[in-house]
């Protein structure tokens, strides 16, 4: 069965299956834009963390498939959830017993999955939670005799209603499915076999570790850690990438490595003290894509950024966030980074900083990156912005609508009428070329002022912002309805009912802007390559294929194994399957037939610190 014909059965599901979220739906965009400024304005008064500080916390265990082998298997999977399809179809190779991939062979499920932020779009809420996530991952994995442990960190979807909900849903030390939660708090750690530790933060929102954070790892931490320890550390946000435009993104994570993993403060002598272990990967999701950025040697030799070979002394910094949530691009990710950049205001950093370069391999790649983005402005394309958004389409329409009427009002003013439509009637051509001429000019006076003031302030030219951009496309769009509705309005005969004609005029703009103003926009937002605004040629189209997440495989040697999973295409049939438990009799989907991955790139290999 399909989508639509699951959602009848949501009373034996127990949870109703959503749509992707269409970001650029009227609606949604209120909504969220609403959650997001509530959000903002409250973070740091109502800071649900400085409460967690009150809870009993420790650290967890990994439980072992094998506890004599001392061997575990670890998931990793980001952005969850969001529209059905997707989620479902990522949690169920989550759930399964073993999966098959070429080259690797067979991959046994993981004893720990951990859940990397976003997992719930677009603003948590408990019914959000148990429809987008809870149901899909219980589906995925009714029970399991091994119990699984779960842990979660939140993103910045998870804080849009203050953490309530994910508090509620993950600290409470009960069962999604087969999988256990057993955190006490927003931010863990986990010990792990063969000296190694996994390690969630909380940065809320991109700020910064509040008091009770810190003291936890002061605690439970760094007490524990000994030379040739290894961490992994899972944050909610890449802030690496994002450094070359802000210098300080990194400063919390390096201060995190420099001040809880490489030492420990002595409250007796009130130093700090080294502690001999290091953080050997850095993992993330909230970019809805895979990437990899490895460490370069010093004996790697100059020109090596490019294309650094495999090597498990490497530190490596993973984004994977492809649990669910719609695709993000990678044709525009900076190839080498430095970390903090040299233009970081912290203080005590690391000199030299080390140099983290873009490995070859991502998923998509570059080349498909390119052209699915592309997509957003072809009308012939599945991922044309006003065919994945026609919620979009339909406000462009009433903006133009707005915008034809105001200018009516102008164009009649200007031509000594009261009554716009007359105006319109007994315009001539000189009256509409005034008008569009004017328009022109007000059109092109910003680029020239924006243009002035870079030169003037920075000694270059600097284009004008993004959304005086948008507008003034708009504007465009606007003035070409009025010459279209001009036209019609001088061959209408004038016996026609004013108010009726008015009324055709109206939709003439509304058609015009829903196409050319979506296009336009569509245009903008493919022109307008960086910032937030970049992000949304993918989430403006709501791309539900090319899903996958990180499997893990910590040897009884002490090396780590990342198995960056693709799954390229999401299922769309869906069978029911009965389940028997303590709740009752339920019916679960299952994927027909069932999904398969492949890895992004070979399998990456990571010594324990002080073995490479």
């Amino acid at each position: 069965m399909d989508f639509q014909e699951l959602r009848r059965h949501a009373d034996r599901l127990r949870f109703t299956p959503q749509e992707p979220v269409r970001w650029l739906a009227p609606r949604e965009l209120a909504r969220t834009a609403v959650k997001v400024c509530l959000a903002a304005m409250f973070a740091d008064y109502a800071d649900k963390r400085e409460i967690q500080g009150a809870l009993e916390a420790g650290v967890l265990r990994a439980p072992l498939a094998d506890p004599g082998a001392e061997e575990i298997w670890i998931d990793f999977v980001a952005d969850l959830g969001d529209g059905f399809e997707a989620t479902a179809s990522v949690a169920s190779l989550l759930g399964r017993d073993r999966l098959t991939v070429e080259g690797p062979g067979t991959l046994p499920r993981a004893s720990l999955l951990v859940l990397g932020g976003d997992q719930v779009y677009p603003v948590a809420s408990a019914t959000a939670y148990e429809d987008r996530m809870k149901g899909p991952y219980r589906a995925a994995l009714p029970s399991a005799t091994d119990e699984p442990l779960m842990v979660a960190l939140p993103g910045n979807h998870d804080w849009y209603d203050g953490l309530t909900a994910f508090l509620r849903m993950f600290t409470q030390e009960s069962e999604i499915g087969g999988w256990q939660t057993r955190q006490t708090r927003s931010y863990f750690a986990v010990e792990l076999p063969r000296r190694w530790w996994l390690v969630g933060l909380d940065s809320q929102l991109g700020t910064y570790f509040d008091d009770p954070q810190r003291r936890y790892f002061e605690t439970h931490l760094s007490p524990q850690l000994r030379p040739g320890d290894s961490v992994i550390v899972c944050s909610a946000e890449p802030t690496w990438v994002r450094s070359d435009e802000r210098p300080d993104a990194f400063n919390s994570l390096h201060w995190f490595d420099r001040n809880i993993v490489r030492s420990r403060f002595d409250r007796t002598t009130r130093k700090h003290e080294e502690t001999g272990a290091s953080i050997r990967l850095w993992l993330t999701g909230d970019k809805h894509h895979y990437a990899r950025y490895a460490e370069r040697l010093p004996d790697d030799g100059a020109g090596a950024e490019d294309a650094l070979p495999p090597d498990p002394r490497r530190r490596q910094m993973v984004t994977c966030g492809l649990g669910g949530a719609f695709l993000s691009s990678t044709h525009r990710l900076p190839k080498t980074l430095s970390l903090p950049p040299a233009a970081s205001r912290m203080q005590k950093k690391d000199q030299p900083p080390p140099t983290f370069a873009l490995a070859q391999h991502t998923y998509p790649d570059a080349a498909e990156s390119r052209s699915l983005a592309r997509a957003i402005a072809k009308p012939w394309s599945r991922y044309w912005l006003p065919r994945r958004n026609p919620g979009f389409a339909v406000l462009a329409g009433a903006v133009q609508m707005v915008f034809v009427l105001f200018m009516c009002g102008a164009f009649a003013l200007a031509a000594g009428r009261h009554n716009p439509v007359e105006a319109l009637r007994n315009a001539r051509f000189d009256d509409l070329l005034g008008l569009l001429c004017t328009s022109a000019v007000l059109f092109v006076l910003p680029f020239v002022i924006g243009w002035w003031s870079g030169l003037l302030r920075e000694r270059r030219p600097r284009a004008p912002s993004g959304p005086v951009v948008a507008v003034l496309f708009q504007a465009a769009v606007a003035a070409a309805a009025l010459t279209v509705t001009v036209a019609i309005a001088r061959a209408v005969p004038s016996s026609w009912n004013g108010f009726a004609f008015l009324a055709i005029l109206l939709v003439v703009a509304a058609v015009t802007g829903a196409s050319l103003g979506s296009q336009l926009f569509a245009l903008w937002v493919l022109w307008t390559n960086r910032g937030l605004v970049a992000d949304w040629q993918m989430s403006g189209q709501s791309i539900d294929d090319h899903k996958g997440f990180l499997r893990m495989h910590l040897a009884q040697d002490g090396t780590l194994t990342l198995y960056p999973l693709a799954l390229d295409r999401t299922c769309r049939n869906w069978e029911l399957d009965e389940v028997v438990d303590t709740e009752g009799v339920w019916k679960r989907p299952v994927p027909e037939p069932a999904p398969t991955v492949r890895l992004i790139e070979d399998p990456v290999v990571i010594a324990r610190h002080g073995q490479e």
